[in-house]
C-alpha cells in the first residue's frame, strides 16, 4: 500500500442495516492465518519483490495453497500463474529543456519524469493550463477554449485551492492522478509542471537528482511498448515559478497574474505562450517479467456463470533494501512485508478455503488472484484489470491490503463503500460479526484511490477494501506501525501480531464477498456516486438509501 504518514483521528459509529437470514459463517483458524504469513515473510523470499526469485517463491506458495484446495487454474492454458512483461526506465545523460537560445538541465528549479521510450526528441509549441483539470462537474474545465492538439501543456502542480476545498478528497486524488490522461485525451504531447513550491538550491538539487535517477515502470503491451493511460505524452518535466517566467518571457506577467489568481482561490484561465520549447531526453529501458496468480472458485448457478466476484491480494513487498553508510555488518535489510502484505494474501487463501467446503459455494464464480507489482504504482491490477483471463465479467472487487493486526480490531473503515450498494453488504458483514463500520478517519490519505482496486475502479467496477479502525488502541497501533515499521525491515515476523484478529478480518472479508457472490444482482454504484458517473459507463445505477 501507498501513504504518506499523515494522521487525523475519527469517532467510530456502528452502522446498522437489517441482516437477511444466512447460514452460520465458517470458522477461521488463527493458526493457519499465522502460518500463511510466516511462510511469506521469510528471509528465504527477500522481501518478494516483483521480477526476483523471492516473489516467484512466494508465488508458487500461493499457486501450490490454490491447488490444495481444489481450485481451478484461471488460465486457458490450465496454469495458475499469469505472465506479466514490465519496463523499468530511468532518466540518463543530461536531458534538457530548450527555448529559444536557453537551455535549462536537470538542476535545482528543474526535473525530469523518466518515460517508457529511449530517446525523446521533440519541439512544439507551449500552452498555459491551469491547473491542467478537465472535470467541468465541479467547476474546473482549465482546456476552454484552447487548442493543445500536438502542443506542450503547462500547468500549475497540484490542485488549486478552490478545488481542494470543494472537491471530495477521494475525487480530488483521482483527478490530481489522471491530469496526464486530460492532456493527453486533448493531443498534448508533453506536460511542464510549475511548482509553488519555495526552492532551497542545495536539497532541492539533491532532490532533483535523486527524482530523475528514480526509475518508473509500467506493464508491456502485446507490442512490447509500455502501458500509458496517457498514449501519446512523451514527456514530463516540473520548473519552479522563477524559471517558468524566464522561460516564457513573452508571457511572464500573465503567468504571474494566473499564480496570483489561483491563490486567491479563483481558477486561472489558459493561453498560448508564446514560445516554442524542443525537450531532449534519454532514458535506460530494461525488461523484466512478474506473475500474478490467479485462480477460480465456479459458481453453482448456471444463469450467474459470467458474472465473477474479484478477491484480490499483492504479493509483491519491497524486497532487500541497498546498503547505506554506516550499516553494521550484520544489519538486516530485507523488507519482509510481514503487514504489507502477506497478511492480505492470507486473508486471500483463508477465504477460499472457506469458500471451497463442502456444500458451501456460491452462487458467482470466485476469482481470485494474488497480484505483483503493487508497490511500483499497482502495476500487476492494473494489467489484470485490462486482461482479465475468464469468460465473463468481474461485477465488484473486495481488495485485501496491510490491515494493521496487533490488536483486537473492533471497527473497520470500508474504503469505496460510499459509492456503491457494496456499503450496505459491508455493513451487514460487520453486524453479523459485531464489528462497528466506521468514517474514513485518514480523509487527506485518499486511501480510496491508492490501492490495487483503484484500477478497476478507473475501468467502472464498484469496489471495496477494508482497515482495521483506531478504536481499542487502533489508532495508536496504526500510527506506530507507520512511524517504525512501513516499508522498512522491521515490517517483519518480530511485530506484535494478534492472530486470531487475522482470522476474525478473513471471516469478515469472507461474509462480504458471499454476500455479493450470493446477492440477487451484482452491486451498483450509487447514482450521485462521481466514480460511477465517470467510469461506469452504462452500467444500471442504484438509488442511494435514505438517511
Amino acid at each position: 500500500m501507498k501513504f504518506k504518514i499523515l494522521l487525523a483521528g475519527a469517532a467510530a459509529f456502528s452502522l446498522v442495516v437489517a441482516a437477511p437470514a444466512q447460514s452460520p459463517a465458517p470458522t477461521f483458524s488463527a493458526d493457519s492465518f499465522r502460518a500463511h504469513v510466516t511462510h511469506l515473510a521469510d528471509d528465504r523470499l527477500g522481501g518478494r519483490e516483483a521480477g526476483t526469485a523471492g516473489y516467484d517463491l512466494g508465488a508458487r506458495y500461493v499457486a501450490e495453497q490454490f491447488q490444495a484446495l481444489g481450485l481451478r487454474p484461471a488460465m486457458a492454458d490450465g496454469a495458475w500463474l499469469q505472465p506479466v512483461g514490465f519496463l523499468r526506465y530511468r532518466v540518463t545523460g543530461t536531458p534538457r529543456l530548450s527555448v529559444g537560445r536557453r537551455d535549462y538541465r536537470l538542476s535545482d528549479t528543474v526535473s525530469f519524469r523518466p518515460t517508457p521510450e529511449a530517446s525523446v526528441r521533440l519541439e512544439a509549441p507551449a500552452v498555459f493550463a491551469g491547473f491542467g483539470l478537465d472535470a467541468p462537474e465541479y467547476g474546473a474545465n482549465d482546456f476552454e477554449g484552447l487548442d493543445v492538439r500536438g502542443k506542450i501543456v503547462v500547468v500549475f502542480a497540484g490542485l488549486s485551492p478552490n478545488a481542494s476545498r470543494d472537491i471530495p478528497s477521494d475525487v480530488a486524488a483521482h483527478l490530481f492522478q489522471t491530469r496526464r490522461a486530460m492532456a493527453a485525451r486533448r493531443g498534448a504531447i508533453g506536460v511542464i509542471e510549475i511548482s509553488t513550491r519555495p526552492v532551497t538550491p542545495r536539497s532541492s538539487t539533491a532532490a532533483a537528482q535523486a527524482a530523475a535517477a528514480r526509475p518508473g515502470a509500467t506493464w508491456a503491451q502485446a507490442n512490447g511498448e509500455g502501458y500509458s493511460d496517457a498514449p501519446g505524452l512523451r514527456f514530463h518535466a516540473t520548473v519552479d515559478v522563477a524559471t517558468a517566467q524566464a522561460m516564457f518571457p513573452v508571457a511572464s506577467d500573465r503567468l504571474t497574474g494566473a499564480l496570483r489568481a489561483a491563490t486567491a482561490g479563483a481558477s486561472p484561465r489558459g493561453f498560448d505562450l508564446g514560445q516554442t520549447v524542443a525537450v531532449a531526453q534519454d532514458n535506460a529501458v530494461e525488461r523484466f517479467t512478474s506473475p500474478n496468480v490467479l485462480a477460480v472458485i465456479p459458481g453453482t448457478d448456471p444463469a450467474l456463470a459470467s458474472e465473477y466476484v474479484l478477491l484480490m491480494a499483492h504479493l509483491d513487498g519491497l524486497g532487500t533494501r541497498a546498503p547505506r553508510d554506516g550499516d553494521a555488518p550484520d544489519e538486516d535489510r530485507i523488507r519482509n512485508g510481514a503487514m504489507d502484505n502477506a497478511t492480505g494474501v492470507a486473508t486471500l487463501i483463508e477465504v477460499a478455503r472457506a469458500m471451497t467446503r463442502e456444500g458451501n459455494r456460491s452462487r458467482r464464480p470466485i476469482l481470485l488472484a494474488a497480484v505483483t507489482a503493487e508497490e511500483i504504482g499497482l502495476l500487476g491490477a492494473s494489467y489484470l484489470a485490462r486482461n482479465v483471463p475468464v469468460d465473463g465479467r468481474v461485477i465488484s472487487v473486495v481488495n485485501l491490503d496491510m490491515p494493521i493486526l496487533t490488536y483486537d480490531f473492533q471497527d473497520v473503515t470500508a474504503f469505496g463503500a460510499e459509492h456503491s450498494t457494496m456499503g450496505p453488504i459491508v455493513a451487514r458483514a460487520a453486524e453479523r460479526m459485531g464489528v462497528a463500520v466506521s468514517p474514513d478517519p485518514l480523509p487527506q490519505q485518499s486511501l480510496f484511490v491508492r490501492s490495487d482496486h483503484y484500477r478497476f475502479v478507473q475501468a467502472g467496477v464498484p469496489s471495496v477494501f477494508l482497515m482495521t479502525g483506531f478504536a481499542n488502541g487502533g489508532r495508536e497501533r496504526f500510527q506506530g506501525f507507520l512511524d517504525t515499521e512501513y516499508h522498512s525491515p522491521r515490517d517483519d515476523l518480530s511485530l506484535p501480531f494478534n492472530w486470531q484478529a487475522g482470522a476474525r478480518f478473513a471471516q469478515l472479508n469472507y461474509l462480504i464477498a458471499r454476500e455479493i457472490a450470493d446477492g440477487p444482482e451484482a452491486p451498483r454504484w450509487y447514482a450521485d456516486s462521481y466514480f460511477g458517473k465517470t467510469l461506469g459507463g452504462n452500467q444500471p445505477r442504484a438509488a442511494r438509501p435514505a438517511g
